[in-house]
């Protein structure tokens, strides 16, 4: 494989309406190729019918087992599973909260339930993959990512996580040998049970906003033309900049920021100059099972 390619995921998609018109908008604009839809949180339905009357677009499961938001856009567990949630019914707003408290087979059970949902209503996922990384056990719960990757095997689903390591990517936080070895584990067990997977994730968060939208897409531009060969992920949480959307997320700017980047014909067209090719996680599947 000697180009580049990339899955520019559209992330928080069911979050609100103001995310989910956003998606929309990309999708019908030919400007992204892949999105995940929560399927607990308040604008689900309203994703989950899209995709289902749009079945040409890669909508995947963003299995979602943590609540960042807390009173401002609660949200419990499908299952009300006891672990998963806290005294006042909603889910823990912090991974290792999560971590902490979840039961494994509860954990299991919630992600079942929120791809069953969206089976259930008609809609095809292309793929899975984790809100906040909640499900790669990244906090103690070891457990967590194999089984995640047994539940996607069953399904037929591909998953977000990366099969090789890119030590650019690694957490400052960690060491780069704890970073590889966790790569290898994700790779075991998806080879395993079959799952395919990208094999680099780039971790948007290490683009820098600046002070203006020009200076955003600038940064977005250069640090998205200089990726391996191969296929490469990273993801972003488009929405409008409406009242609901600023009322719910302090970081409502750089949501709008990351739709007008993914609208803007500039964006595109670096793409094209540096051979980055855009793909969706269908793509994927059919390149990964095709070897």
């Amino acid at each position: 494989m000697a180009k580049k390619y990339l899955i520019i995921n559209a992330d928080d998609c069911g979050l609100c309406h103001s995310a989910n018109a956003a998606v929309f908008d990309l999708f019908e604009s030919g400007c992204i190729k892949s999105s995940t839809i929560m399927a607990p949180a308040p604008g689900a339905d309203e994703a989950i019918e899209f995709a289902k009357d749009h079945p040409q677009y890669a909508f995947g499961v963003h299995l979602t087992h943590t609540n960042e938001w807390k009173e401002h856009w609660p949200w419990g567990s499908l299952t009300g599973g006891k672990s998963l949630e806290n005294e006042q019914g909603r889910m823990w707003p912090e991974s290792d909260d999560f971590e902490a408290h979840c039961d494994y087979d509860e954990a299991i059970a919630e992600a079942r339930a929120q791809i069953e949902y969206c089976e259930k209503k008609g809609m095809h996922p292309s793929h899975v993959d984790s809100h906040m990384g909640a499900m790669y056990g990244l906090n103690g719960k070891l457990k967590l990512l194999p089984k995640t990757l047994k539940l996607c095997g069953e399904k037929g689903y591909p998953f977000r996580m990366f099969s090789k390591p890119l030590v650019s990517q690694c957490p400052e936080e960690a060491s780069v040998a704890l970073f590889k070895a966790a790569t290898y584990f994700a790779n075991f067990y998806a080879k395993k049970n079959n799952v395919p997977m990208p094999d680099y994730l780039l971790f948007p968060e290490k683009i820098e906003k600046g002070e203006s939208y020009e200076e955003f897409k600038n940064n977005f531009i250069e640090y998205l033309i200089d990726i391996p060969e191969g296929i490469s992920e990273t993801y972003i949480h488009p929405a409008f900049a409406t009242d609901e959307m600023k009322s719910i997320a302090g970081s409502w700017e750089r949501r709008y920021w990351e739709y007008l980047v993914m609208k803007d014909p500039e964006t595109h067209a670096a793409f094209k100059a540096n051979g980055v090719h855009l793909i969706s996680y269908r793509n994927l599947a059919a390149m990964r099972l095709n070897k």
